[in-house]
């Protein structure tokens, strides 16, 4: 049997079925008009299958269909985004109050001069957040694009920044206001975010619960040991990527969330809340309304922004001044440094 031509050899040369003359060069560049090729720039995607996240919400399914972007991530993040800034506190220790007759562990958190640095917008920024700053530091040890950072809106440097997301543009606050701790309501839930205690290099007993080997039987110091890594685990004899090991331990971003405001006191600057807070003593811990738990009620909302602009009514004016005052000196230090 004669073998089986190719298809591209089989079928007849465009010439031979298209008509002459006009007809012709009017197909001719119709045929010749390439298909887009797969790549990224055309609309194709390279990601396998198994990883394209549109397989999931169907069409016809009832679900919507999956949307990207900066304006999606913020509208699927919006019922757990916090409706009002949080603050910036120094964990001080625990101690214990009664709660009727029953003794509830507490942690004291202290806030330390806790001003409103910036605010960021989605316009400008992608989201909307509110930079917080805590503590004193000495302008010697603050690096001069720094000082011109505070300088332009009249504050003194700060010890520590920190940055809380909020909802939408009703939860930026005035620059320069300091926020106190009746900021949160008695018996509201907030969520403390620190950096948990650092336990240095550990071993895999300690690091990740592993139980050990034996101790007898022929066992010789080899009891803590995690044993072998590579061998035997389904792709050759190579350490996977995540395998646990020793390593360093703790010192990781920790979020405890739900944890009940037992007392606010402004004079002493301190607010009690339930139960334990990552890192140790003198930890810097990040302070915000729940997500997963009702915001604080709105009269004590409306009553808390009602106080920070009694405390400070000319906030606007101030941080104008101070813009205005940072461009002159910054202009006679410019000129300064054009004379030597």
């Amino acid at each position: 049997m004669a073998p089986r031509l190719p298809i591209r050899v089989a079928l007849p040369r465009p010439s031979a079925i298209l008509p002459q003359g006009a007809a012709r060069r009017l197909i001719l560049p119709q045929l010749r008009t390439a298909p887009p090729s797969r790549g990224v720039h055309n609309g194709w995607s390279t990601v396998p299958p198994r990883s394209k996240h549109r397989r999931f919400n169907q069409v016809n399914s009832g679900l919507p269909a999956l949307t990207t972007g900066p304006a999606a991530a913020l509208k699927r993040r919006e019922n757990t985004t916090p409706l009002r800034a949080g603050v910036l506190a120094t964990k001080k220790g625990m101690t214990s109050l009664f709660v009727g007759k029953t003794r509830t562990p507490c942690t004291v958190l202290q806030l330390d001069q806790v001003q409103v640095i910036a605010n960021k917008t989605r316009e400008q920024h992608g989201y909307w957040a509110v930079q917080v700053g805590s503590g004193t530091r000495a302008g010697r040890n603050v690096t001069s694009p720094l000082l011109g950072y505070y300088e332009a809106k009249g504050i003194a440097p700060k010890s520590k920044l920190g940055e809380f997301k909020v909802r939408d543009d009703k939860g930026l606050l005035p620059v320069g206001a300091q926020l106190l701790p009746d900021w949160f309501q008695l018996g509201q839930y907030v969520d403390v975010r620190a950096r948990s205690r650092g336990m240095g290099f550990a071993g895999g007993m300690k690091r990740h619960g592993f139980k050990g080997q034996g101790a007898s039987h022929g066992n010789s110091k080899n009891h803590r040991t995690i044993g072998t890594t590579g061998p035997s685990q389904g792709s050759g004899s190579r350490v996977m990527p995540g395998k646990k090991m020793p390593g360093r331990m703790g010192n990781e971003w920790v979020t405890v969330q739900n944890l009940k405001v037992l007392q606010v006191d402004n004079e002493l600057g301190v607010v009690l809340v339930s139960g334990a807070v990552p890192g140790p003593k003198g930890r810097l811990v990040k302070l915000q309304d729940s997500k997963k738990r009702k915001a604080p009620a709105l009269p004590h909302r409306e009553k808390a922004l009602r106080e920070l602009g009694e405390r400070q009514p000319d906030a606007d004016a101030q941080l104008e001044a101070a813009r205005l005052s940072h461009l002159d000196m910054k202009a006679q230090r410019q000129a300064k440094t054009a004379e030597l």
